[in-house]
């Protein structure tokens, strides 16, 4: 074959694009299962962040291992419910917030996570997705038994301005949601995010960040129309208490 011509560099290029591509498809194949598993571990370490469980875990040797455990120790029960607060069949875990959050409240499935501490007292941890300011934000917050005090939140983002915006993901904003409320009697008013106010009397918001006004109040809109949701679940389980 004339390496010079037209067809020779056609089929030279075409057997080098199959290569590269089938390398390329292998590695892929290859690394997907380790990268699912890194995934996993990270929402197990997300969804612990929420009860302050497994804050040091970058801190150790194994840090998939040491999430794994104690998400194996803590998280005792994970189950969908439905508006109506009804349980409903289904993977809590593998639930994708995003497509939910998308659909009408009456079509929604909505994860709970149940954590029991080392005193037997359970926290309830529920999934919140919305939008920032450059994208999409989404986290966990965790409440009492009382379904109204908040125990802890986790929040991350996917594009927000480092210093501004990204701030939902430190450990000071976050930690002012700790023994919040949420309900003013029996109202739900879900945490307010405000700006310019000490809120530290106020038990139903928490500071907004200082130049990232829309992600705060992307932060406020994801709470009240993500916990909103589970207000039927709430009822009921505040029923149960009371009949026992």
């Amino acid at each position: 074959m004339n390496t010079q011509g037209n067809a020779y560099t056609i089929i030279y290029s075409s057997i080098m694009v199959i290569l590269v591509a089938a390398a390329l498809s292998f590695t892929a194949l290859t690394l997907k299962p380790r990268q699912d598993k890194n995934i996993e571990v990270e929402k197990k370490q997300n969804i612990l962040t929420s009860v302050h469980i497994g804050l040091d875990a970058d801190k150790q040797s194994d840090k998939a291992e040491y999430i794994e455990s104690l998400y194996s120790k803590y998280i005792t029960e994970a189950f969908l419910v439905d508006s109506k607060g009804n349980r409903i069949d289904g993977d809590a875990f593998t639930v994708d917030i995003k497509k939910e959050i998308g659909k009408p409240l009456e079509n929604r499935l909505l994860p709970v996570f149940v954590c029991t501490n080392d005193q037997n007292i359970k926290n309830y941890i529920l999934p919140v997705y919305g939008s920032g300011l450059w994208g999409a934000i989404w986290g966990y917050v965790a409440v009492q038994d009382d379904f109204n005090t908040v125990v802890g939140v986790m929040f991350d983002h996917a594009s927000e301005t480092p210093g501004l915006g990204a701030e939902i993901s430190t450990p000071p904003f976050q930690k002012q949601f700790d023994g919040k409320k949420l309900f003013d009697e029996e109202k739900f008013v879900s945490v307010k995010v405000v700006k310019g106010q000490n809120t530290t009397e106020n038990p139903h918001a928490v500071d907004g960040i200082s130049g990232g006004t829309i992600t705060s109040n992307g932060v406020e809109q994801m709470l009240s129309e993500c916990l909103s949701g589970y207000l039927e679940f709430f009822k009921s389980q505040k029923n149960d208490q009371y009949e026992q």
